[in-house]
């Protein structure tokens, strides 16, 4: 028989007065590594934080580590996004603060938060670089944190944690943000630390998974089920999905034919190239796929469309008709967008309500400091209840699990139901579900006229309606094409980057 290497019993945890583990029992043996997942919502990301020591909870958790082995006796919790701060210790970030060239040199580099993490954990610095090759971040290395992407911050977690190799590694949502190369090589990396020892815990509700995962287990009304086969494993419940609201079914009111229109586009740091003669137009209605590997200059495009990169005014980019330059202000830009990505869900304000932080997307503001009119009030409404958000529409959205503060800020980006749709990864920390009927949502949306932004990584989880596509590639166009809606194309080129042999 197998020994058991974490024991949990009569766990039991409370959100605001609601059960989320009820007298949860759970045995892990040595040599299992698991898939923990589950509806968002049902208490994952809990779970991995009490055993990890991050989060109390009534109960016990009891892990026998391993006394005859050289990986440290520890655990691991990564989160599903990186929480960092500047030099002076504090997190004050603001959104459009990683476009600003000259803003102070206060965050640590790439370097240097792999340098301490080294020091703190008695690592050998040879030793993380064939980790840094496989993720193509050998060049990062000079970047300051507030430089990075999501996806960027994402391989910067896994290279520590892959690093020190623990004896039970626990991470949150491991995939999100990753390019198609990234994530294979990822599961190559896991492969090879379970072989060292490493016992791992992986909590998402992806199907790209390690061949070393052989255990499954779902989060069901505060209890947890075990499976040997995801075949067995009910991923996904069906659900009836609701009709969007009657003010989402009309058409934008449009300021111009011409949405996007930019001619041989470049942004530069110093010596860094960030977009390379860059031509793009899009016409009103037109939906877009927006695909490139992690650090391809994907974001930097955006930040130039939605007005945040302070370097527009140097190129000749056109937006809804009109020079950037000419007399507009970053406001008037907005006044036309709804936006969601994965650094404008960091720096979005802590103390606005679920029903407070959608009503914010009607002035493009990070919290809602005005008195909405009536009519206003109503859309509010009919979205909370479209996003089964009704419960929830007083509290803090950061109270929220992950997966829900994703829908409150999706509803936020539709609410004025905007000319130009820019969705960055918009499904990141959402469950299967959730991810089909947001989908389904932006489909019914588009068919009425709206334009479209869809950045994406995962094939299987795009919208139907994307008719275009454009690949970048080191900060240059490397494809534009016409979609055929019954095949994706994926965004990996046949040399991606493989895992160096040792």
């Amino acid at each position: 028989m197998k020994e058991s290497f974490v024991s949990i019993q009569n766990l039991n945890l409370k959100h605001q007065q609601k059960s989320v583990l009820m007298d949860l029992n759970w045995t892990i043996h040595t040599g299992e590594h698991y898939v923990l997942f589950g509806e968002s919502g049902s208490g994952k990301t809990s779970l991995g934080k009490i055993i990890a020591g991050l989060q109390s909870a009534a109960g016990t958790v009891k892990i026998n580590f391993n006394t005859e082995t050289d990986l440290p006796a520890e655990v691991l919790f990564v989160e599903s996004w990186y929480q960092f701060k500047n030099l002076e210790g504090v997190a004050n970030f603001y959104y459009q603060q990683r476009y600003t060239s000259q803003q102070a040199k206060d965050t640590l580099t790439v370097h240097a938060e792999l340098v301490s993490f080294g020091k703190e954990k008695g690592l050998h610095f040879d030793k993380v670089e064939p980790i840094l090759e496989a993720f193509n971040f050998t060049t990062f290395a000079s970047a300051q944190l507030i430089e990075l992407s999501s996806g960027e911050h994402k391989k910067l977690q896994l290279v520590k944690a892959l690093w020190l190799q623990p004896q039970l590694l626990i991470i949150d949502q491991p995939y999100t943000g990753l390019d198609a190369a990234s994530r294979k090589n990822l599961n190559i990396l896991l492969d090879k630390v379970t072989e060292a020892g490493v016992q791992l815990i992986l909590i998402c509700n992806d199907d790209e998974l390690p061949e070393s995962i052989n255990r499954f287990a779902e989060i069901k009304d505060g209890q947890v089920s075990v499976s040997k086969s995801k075949e067995l494993a009910a991923f996904s419940i069906e659900k009836n999905l609701k009709d969007i609201p009657d003010f989402l079914k009309e058409s934008p009111a449009y300021s111009s034919k011409d949405i996007v229109k930019m001619v041989d586009v470049n942004i530069s740091y110093g010596d860094k190239h960030v977009l390379k003669s860059i031509n793009w137009e899009i016409k009103a209605g037109e939906k877009w796929l927006l695909q490139g590997h992690n650090g391809s200059g994907k974001s930097t495009l955006l930040s130039l469309v939605n007005g945040d990169h302070p370097q527009s005014y140097a190129n000749e980019l056109y937006l809804f008709g009109n020079r950037r330059g000419s007399g507009e202000s970053i406001w008037d830009i907005k006044e036309h967008i709804g936006l969601i990505s994965p650094e404008f869900h960091w720096y979005f304000d802590a103390s606005a309500t679920v029903w407070q932080s959608i009503a914010s997307g009607f002035y493009d503001t990070v919290g809602l400091f005005q008195q909405l009119p009536y009519s206003k009030s109503l859309q509010v409404d009919e979205l909370v209840e479209y996003f089964n958000l009704s419960a929830s529409k007083k509290e803090l959205l950061t109270s929220l699990p992950l997966g829900k503060q994703r829908l409150v800020l999706l509803a936020r980006t539709i609410i004025k139901n905007p000319e130009l749709l820019i969705l960055d990864e918009p499904c990141q920390g959402l469950d299967q579900q959730q991810t089909k009927q947001f989908n389904q949502m932006v489909d019914e949306l588009c068919s009425n006229g709206m334009t479209l932004i869809y950045v994406g990584h995962f094939e299987s989880a795009l919208p139907a309606c994307l008719e275009k596509r454009i690949l970048l590639e080191n900060g240059e166009v490397k494809v534009v094409e016409n979609l055929n809606t019954q095949t994706r194309h994926s965004e990996v080129p046949s040399n991606f980057c493989t895992v160096p042999s040792k």
